[in-house]
């Protein structure tokens, strides 16, 4: 059973999401927020598997709630929900700890699909919309620190190039295909890379590999 809070401040948006999530027996909402304190306080308090997430809010917006969800070091992870694919706050949600990005007028088998995944310790990200994201915002990330940059070169070849094509979007049977490994190799491959820069997960992986400069805009 996958437990969710969901976190929105039009009452619509968390009575749809909730009527959704009701249909499917593996998933329970455990709680509704109407700002970020309040998400942050539930979290804390029902400490639900995944938290859906929206980020712009009155007082405490989903950023600033995401990233104190997150530094608690509780088990929920955060899958952020906006209503634009280009969102710069979204995309900072991401670089805080949120786990997942989906638009709020996805298909509901994708939001399902993502909730599920991001329980299981999984990030979503869709490649094209990760693209679109880095193109729209890598001008302004920082450079690498010092610990980015030795954790950049604790990396083998091989594992660079995995992670570049992360960065790129493509999915492990893309990167299984392209560099002629197994499926379970590359798998093996994104494990080792995400305890070497202390990436939380998929998505994070990416931010990773842009502030470092090892994935560069096209």
């Amino acid at each position: 059973m996958t437990t969710v809070l969901i976190v929105d401040d039009q009452a619509l948006q968390r009575l749809g999401f909730g009527m959704l999530l009701e249909q499917h027996p593996d998933l329970t909402v455990v709680g509704e927020a109407t700002h970020g304190a309040e998400a942050v306080r539930m979290a804390a308090e029902l400490r639900p598997d995944v938290v859906l997430m929206d980020v712009r809010m009155p007082g405490m917006d989903g950023i600033e709630a995401t990233r104190r969800i997150v530094e608690s070091g509780g088990r929920s992870r955060v899958l952020v929900l906006t209503t634009f694919d280009l969102d710069e706050y979204a995309y900072a949600a991401l670089r805080v700890g949120a786990s997942g990005f989906l638009l709020k007028d996805a298909l509901p088998d994708e939001l399902v699909a993502g909730i599920r995944a991001v329980a299981a310790g999984d990030a979503v990200i869709a490649p094209g919309l990760t693209r679109k994201l880095i193109d729209a915002f890598n001008q302004r990330l920082p450079g690498a620190t010092p610990d980015q940059r030795s954790r950049l070169d604790s990396l083998t070849d091989r594992e660079r190039e995995v992670l570049t094509a992360m960065a790129s979007g493509w999915s492990n049977a893309e990167i299984a295909d392209h560099f002629h490994l197994a499926e379970s190799t590359v798998k093996s491959h994104v494990s080792r890379i995400l305890a070497k820069i202390d990436a939380r997960d998929r998505v994070q992986a990416v931010i990773f590999a842009y502030d470092t400069g090892l994935a560069r805009r096209a």
